[in-house]
């Protein structure tokens, strides 16, 4: 089959709710993939920051070929030998007493929701069924009935209610407004240190910081969301490091898998997780030895090849490269390590032709909020890559190729 046929069949006899590029990718190495037709790519979105370690790593392949032969699944109704061991490393790499394993997104951001909430009516002494969580608009936490209710996308939202209740919505990167939102009934405030689904959008200078400061003067508990942001993609290990704190709850996923499996989690300390108990939350494949082995594989090599470092170095230089570009359709740059943004001006129209402009040069990235290009490529890809992406980069942004306006 072709391009064209697979992508006919997916419209066929799939759900709607996707809009992908019109690519079908067979396979992929490092910062680059392949389609069926054999054409090359460079991957600037990196699964949406699922793969930062690149495609097919060899470490982590190994790791998940080897327990592949062994164990995959136990569920936990029985113990396995590769998810003590993870969450051991987790935690150690981190400074978190504990660490709960999930395997989406998603479901990490639930279960701190759960988390949170339990702990304030068994510690902090909310009422029961009172307990109040801050939000911010624009916030992505993932797609669950529970997070899209507190969604400010309509069209997240639409005709998926009735919503959960218990959540406060206030401005993102506001502080005085969270100061201000902040009653006795108060649990967390779950934030993005940089908002990916918004457009790549970073607070204020400070903001996590001081958001920080005024939860540990309410007795709130910050539950820092860096299941995009963590794992080395904004130039420290976790993006809350630029601020110098993780929260209370940290939730990761995404990268911790590698870029082959979904594996996902919270990290607190005691006191907060020993707010669960056997039988009032879980998952079957939850700590799964093969998720486990993958994700201990995918720590290690995050951190033993300093890609956090990399991101920071490369992200600095590219986001100053294409602040330089000169063109009339560009607004603004903004980003941290490689987690960039680049705005399309509104009357040159939204940024999809852009991007549409790029495939057909060889570079799949993606528009996030209509007028934002996404750029997160694998954090090994190597400088030499990114100066012949600038280069295509540069001239499609000028729009010699893209019908704007």
């Amino acid at each position: 089959m072709n391009s064209h046929e697979y992508i006919t069949q997916v419209d066929r006899v799939s759900a709607h709710n996707y809009h992908p590029l019109p690519v079908v990718l067979e396979r992929g190495e490092g910062a680059w993939v392949w389609d069926v037709e054999g054409v090359k790519y460079l991957d600037m979105l990196s699964a949406y920051s699922a793969v930062n370690q690149g495609h097919r790593h060899p470490r982590i392949i190994a790791a998940l070929k080897a327990q592949a032969d062994k164990l995959t699944l136990t569920s936990r109704a029985f113990h396995n030998d590769q998810m003590g061991p993870f969450l051991e490393d987790l935690c150690k790499s981190t400074g978190f007493e504990r660490a709960l394993p999930m395997n989406t997104g998603a479901e990490a951001v639930e279960t701190a929701i759960k988390a949170a909430r339990k702990w304030g009516y068994k510690v902090k002494g909310v009422p029961e069924g009172q307990a109040e969580i801050i939000v911010c608009d624009d916030n992505f936490h993932g797609r669950t009935t529970t997070i899209v209710g507190f969604s400010s996308d309509h069209g997240s939202r639409d005709g998926f209610g009735p919503f959960t209740p218990g959540f406060v919505a206030i401005p993102y990167g506001d502080t005085d407004a969270l100061a201000a939102a902040i009653t006795p009934n108060t649990v967390g405030f779950l934030v993005e240190p940089i908002q990916g689904e918004a457009g790549v959008v970073v607070p204020p200078e400070g903001f996590f910081a001081k958001a920080v400061e005024i939860c540990k003067d309410n007795n709130v508990l910050l539950i820092n969301d860096e299941i995009q942001t963590g794992l080395g993609r904004t130039g420290k290990l976790f993006c809350g490091d630029w601020d110098g704190s993780r929260g209370d709850i940290m939730i990761v996923g995404k990268a911790l898998g590698g870029g082959v499996i979904a594996v996902s989690g919270i990290l607190s300390n005691s006191e907060i997780m020993d707010m669960f108990t056997p039988g009032d939350h879980g998952s079957t494949f939850g700590g799964n030895p093969l998720g486990a082995a993958v994700g201990r594989a995918a720590l290690d090599v995050i951190l033993e090849e300093d890609l956090a470092g990399r991101s920071n170095e490369l992200g600095n230089w590219f986001m100053d490269e294409l602040r330089s570009i000169d063109s009339p359709h560009i607004d603004h740059v903004r980003g941290r390590g490689l987690m960039v943004g680049l705005v399309i001006k509104t009357d040159s129209g939204p940024a999809r032709p852009f991007c549409e402009g790029l495939k057909d040069r060889g570079i799949l990235a993606k528009e996030t909020h209509e007028q934002v290009i996404r750029f997160a490529p694998p954090l090994v890809i190597e400088k030499e890559t990114l100066e012949w992406a600038l280069s295509h980069i540069a001239e499609v942004v000028q729009g010699a190729e893209v019908a704007v306006g």
